[in-house]
């Protein structure tokens, strides 16, 4: 395997670019895709952001690219954001030649990417929308196109841009190289390179690195009622640079307006910003002045940012695949990372598939103390803690030794609370303490009136307790 670039036969205006961007050798997926691609074969590539891809396929795209009026390389991306950074860094990349590069997508102003293709581009990135919308209008020519990525390939058919894709294929040469790359290989990924690749070559990552092997990963077991007191232990414990994942746009604002109301520095980023906002989301996020972002999945997907070192995964992804793409926003470039996933007791099956893809035992750690006064106050789940009937035991501070019995407890917790024995359960009478099951829905209502109860005199505690796991 080559130990730096030079073994991989770069050119030194690459080569001067690459010191100036402080890298020192190639990565995994670097050392095994660029020579394949240097010989012109087709590849497919396992390696998630933050694996050094970009440079794996922009290299050897950058060293053959011949200038001239119409693109020769064209480069799809799942959203924005990632076009625009795969974009920068090819220009980075390119720097000593004369390369031109133009990342296009929907959201921006089309004025600009119309002037710019009308002058002349070597290589385009783009989302699958826009440049199908530059296809149809003519301004986007392809018949040069002799170099073909399919960038984060898996997250595209994920989005629903399997049709957009074939589309696209079906207008650039036949006659071209073309390299997919994906951080996991579905069915349909391998159906799509059997359908628009030459013989293609394959990459593939070890399972110790589709998780980065930088990245600590744990779990908290926390239910819904107490995420937002988990999460912000965590932000007062840690004062972390942190990308906070939930599963939908609605929850995204949620929890960004409750972290803002409390004094956190957040910002939320999700598929209804517009671009100016997005971009000044990601600008204060990568720039320190927000040190909390509050994303959903599409929104983060091909995030590269320098500094983060926790992903707290609030909502538990219900796919294996979204898992190893959020903590891939962490554990980056040497340095080492935490993701920490907030399970409650009815998602264990999400986090045991979880392991079993990633062949990864997750830590279960407490929540973490914070002194002094909390920002939020753990509050009584009774969801999180009933058994799979609804019922929540408590414990109660008198037993056979004061004279009490089934019948009487009974009586005492249905007379005292005024509810229907339906809703008692389960009672176990011993020397001084006793137990209870009640059922979740008048849960707070018996603890209230029982911590205010009393037996033949003697002052009663109660202690609602956690099923166990």
């Amino acid at each position: 395997m080559a130990s730096n670039f030079e073994d991989l036969q770069v050119i030194e205006p690459v080569l001067k670019a690459i010191r100036r961007m402080g890298w020192t050798e190639p990565t995994p997926v670097q050392e095994g895709t660029i020579p394949l691609l240097m010989d012109g074969k087709d590849v497919i590539a396992q390696a998630q952001t933050g694996t050094g891809k970009t440079a794996a396929f922009g290299i050897p795209i950058i060293q053959n690219i011949e200038p001239g009026r119409y693109p020769e390389a064209l480069v799809l991306c799942p959203t924005r954001e990632l076009a625009v950074q795969v974009s920068e860094e090819i220009k980075r990349l390119s720097a000593n030649l004369d390369v031109a590069v133009l990342a296009i997508y929907g959201g921006a102003g089309m004025e600009p990417q119309l002037e710019a293709l009308n002058r002349g581009v070597d290589i385009v990135v783009g989302t699958p929308g826009r440049v199908i919308d530059h296809i149809h209008r003519g301004t986007l020519v392809l018949k040069e196109i002799r170099f073909l990525v399919l960038d984060e390939a898996d997250r595209m058919l994920d989005m629903g841009f399997i049709e957009d894709i074939s589309f696209i294929i079906s207008k650039v040469p036949k006659d071209r190289q073309t390299m997919l790359f994906s951080a996991t290989m579905p069915a349909e990924i391998r159906k799509l390179a059997e359908e628009h690749m030459r013989s293609p070559q394959t990459v593939s990552v070890s399972e110790d690195e589709l998780v980065l092997p930088n990245t600590k990963q744990m779990y908290f077991t926390v239910g819904r009622k107490n995420k937002i007191w988990a999460l912000c232990r965590v932000l007062d414990k840690e004062r972390p640079k942190a990308i906070v994942f939930a599963q939908t746009k609605h929850m995204v604002d949620i929890i960004e307006r409750r972290l803002t109301s409390y004094g956190y520095p957040t910002a939320a980023i999700h598929g209804d910003l517009t671009q100016a906002r997005r971009e000044k989301v990601l600008n204060d996020f990568r720039s320190g002045k927000i040190k909390v972002l509050i994303a959903t999945d599409v929104a983060a997907r091909g995030l590269d940012i320098e500094g983060v070192n926790y992903v707290i995964n609030y909502d538990i992804p219900d796919s294996p695949d979204t898992y190893v793409h959020r903590i891939g926003r962490t554990g980056r470039a040497g340095k080492e990372g935490k993701a920490i996933t907030f399970v409650s007791n009815d998602e264990m099956h999400l986090l045991e598939a979880i392991q079993s893809f990633t062949d990864v035992k997750l830590k279960q750690v407490e929540v973490p103390q914070v002194k002094g006064q909390e920002t939020v106050r753990e509050v009584l789940d009774f969801d999180e803690m009933s058994d799979i009937f609804g019922m929540v035991k408590f414990e109660l501070s008198i037993g056979s030794s004061d004279g009490i019995n089934k019948v009487d407890l009974a009586d005492l917790v249905a007379r005292t609370a005024r509810v229907n024995e339906i809703v008692i359960g389960h009672i176990e009478i011993g020397p001084s303490r006793s137990t209870v099951e009640i059922h979740k829905d008048v849960g707070l209502k018996v603890l209230r009136a029982l911590r205010q109860a009393s037996y033949k005199g003697k002052r009663l505690t109660v202690t609602p307790k956690a099923k166990k796991r």
